[in-house]
């Protein structure tokens, strides 16, 4: 391997207000303008947060870093002349955040979605897709002319910017199939040939339009690499054919292309508590890294250490010391897969060798809780696929919402059949990491830290007894009551903490509707079912554009208002 990626998302996030934040990228429209007052310093503080940042990840072993992204650094004259004035105040920002990471010795990939349109591009340019890709190709044109240094562009085809996100600069979904995106990957080689550039794409999508199932269909990834063999090109594929979960296998489509790949982990762990207590995951790259071993032509990694979720964890790695649990996995990381060291070679290397028996046991308990309560692990095993989308293992919680309602205890229940062993195991995990604060203390480590996870978890082991034992107002009493001593405990001022989502009322869902639902909505298996080509990937569609208005109400406020919304899985 020879290119070890991670983003840069960090220094940007220093001034960031309370409440839930969008992770998936640089935040331009919260950063300091040209006419703000604070400008100045609070670019000098980006500015020396990237210069720690950029040293310390070099120290760390890796070689590249990532920075948002293309459509914010590059004018255009369909921008209005607003836009383009402040995507000019940026070019001038960015240049010597640039600059350091070269100085440091690390190469510089810009992120880019396709296509990011401001409101005036947008309108001239509407309904017309050709029109859209001399755009971009325009703007890439541009941006490799004007920045000789980039290494390279990362593309992402298959999410575009949240539901939440104020900005004149905004992104949408454009490649919508495997024939589109193949001849639009054929259209921008060139000018990465002409300049000598390297293009990354990744597959990683969200299950929108045809194109949807390019990070797990071999079919679709095959169509849409069809005819390129350009030494220019880089695949970037996650480790599983969903997003950054537990309990997933390998991604197959590794092996279907000879073409250069990287592959995709993530050191903060967005559905585990973005980085506010340890969710180790060393052994999970071990045993990846060997499923791994035999792929042809793969050269390096990407990680994200800062990126993903919307949520109000705000820990920075490798700018502050709160973001030790991050640095653990984005250091263990790059030993796995550089060094080829096992976890615990690099546990002792991070902490020396009188520390390490108390950190390597402190990672494996604090493991097993992840593993056996926080996910619950007979529904987390199962694969499913809805529609293009293989269903996450992981549905109570969602990012930073515990959700204790009764649609999901029957939906845990649907899926679950064994309720009384699967209360244990996540009682006995819960018993066997009562040590874990002072093993905390012995290694060094933020014991406050693993109290909060304790906390958390025993309010999930809660959750866990709602869905999987008989409905008691004795249960709901006591959800509710220790939801409240900890929200009393951990006040918003002084640490942000999970939100509890409880609602005991009942629900419309019935169990026979939902057996049916399953029957007929889901799947087992990656291939497509006939049932799938008639129904669930196109009348399904045009149903849910019916009922949407109705539907969209009766889902949790977590789901409708962040990322690209629940709309996305139907398109």
């Amino acid at each position: 391997m020879k290119l070890f990626l991670i983003d840069a998302l960090g220094p940007f996030c220093g001034q960031l207000p309370r409440g839930r934040q969008n992770w998936s990228k640089i935040p331009f429209s919260q950063l300091a303008g040209p006419a703000d007052a604070h400008c100045d310093s609070s670019w000098q503080a980006i500015t020396a947060d990237m210069h720690t940042f950029v040293q310390r990840v070099r120290s760390a072993g890796y070689n590249a870093i990532t920075l948002d992204d293309l459509a914010h650094l590059t004018n255009h004259p369909l921008h209005d002349a607003t836009t383009n004035q402040l995507i000019d105040f940026y070019r001038e920002k960015f240049r010597p955040l640039i600059q350091l990471a070269i100085d440091a010795g690390l190469k510089v990939f810009l992120t880019s979605d396709i296509i990011t349109l401001s409101e005036s591009a947008r309108i001239q340019l509407e309904n017309q897709p050709a029109r859209i890709e001399e755009f971009y190709i325009d703007q890439l044109e541009s941006c490799l002319a004007d920045f000789p240094e980039l290494s390279g562009i990362i593309l992402r085809i298959g999410e575009s910017d949240g539901l939440d996100v104020k900005d004149p600069l905004k992104s949408q979904l454009h490649l919508k199939s495997a024939k589109q995106t193949n001849r639009f990957l054929k259209a921008i080689l060139p000018s990465f040939e002409k300049h000598n550039k390297q293009l990354i794409l990744r597959t990683w999508t969200v299950g929108a339009h045809r194109i949807g199932d390019l990070i797990w269909h071999r079919g679709t990834l095959n169509k849409a690499l069809l005819g390129i063999s350009s030494p220019q090109f880089i695949l970037s594929m996650k480790y599983a054919e969903s997003d950054f979960f537990r309990y997933l296998s390998i991604n197959q489509a590794f092996t279907q292309s000879p073409l250069a790949k990287i592959v995709e982990f993530q050191a903060r762990r967005e559905y585990e508590g973005a980085g506010e207590f340890p969710s180790f995951i060393g052994w999970d790259c071990q045993r990846y890294r060997e499923q791994l071993a035999h792929v042809e032509n793969l050269i390096g990694l990407s990680v994200w250490c800062q990126t993903g979720g919307w949520h109000a964890f705000r820990r920075r790695a490798f700018l502050e010391p709160a973001g030790i649990w991050t640095e653990i996995n984005a250091k263990t990381i790059i030993d796995i897969f550089r060094h080829e060291s096992s976890a615990e070679e690099s546990l002792e290397r991070q902490f020396g060798q009188e520390k390490s028996a108390s950190v390597i046991e402190l990672m494996r308990l604090t493991n097993q809780l992840i593993l056996k309560l926080y996910y619950i692990e007979p529904f987390a095993r199962q694969p499913l696929y809805f529609r293009r989308v293989r269903i996450p293992p992981l549905l109570h919680i969602y990012w930073d919402s515990l959700l204790i309602t009764v649609p999901v205890r029957k939906l845990m229940r649907h899926f679950v059949s064994n309720h009384s062993e699967t209360l244990r195991d996540g009682q006995l995990a819960l018993e066997l990491a009562e040590e874990t604060p002072t093993l905390a203390n012995d290694a060094g480590l933020p014991a406050e830290d693993i109290e909060f996870m304790l906390d958390t978890c025993r309010l999930i082991q809660l959750a866990r007894q709602f869905y999987f034992s008989e409905l008691n107002d004795g249960l709901n009493q006591q959800i509710q009551l220790a939801k409240k001593a900890y929200k009393k405990k951990y006040p918003r001022k002084q640490r942000q903490r999970f939100r509890i989502n409880t609602d005991f009322s009942p629900s419309q869902l019935k169990s026979r509707h939902l057996a049916m639902a399953s029957r007929y909505l889901l799947r087992s298996q990656r291939k497509y079912r006939w049932l799938d080509h008639l129904f669930t990937l196109h009348l399904l569609s045009i149903g849910y554009q019916l009922l949407k208005p109705s539907s969209q109400e009766k889902l949790p406020k977590a789901l409708r208002d962040s990322a690209m919304g629940v709309d996305s899985l139907f398109k």
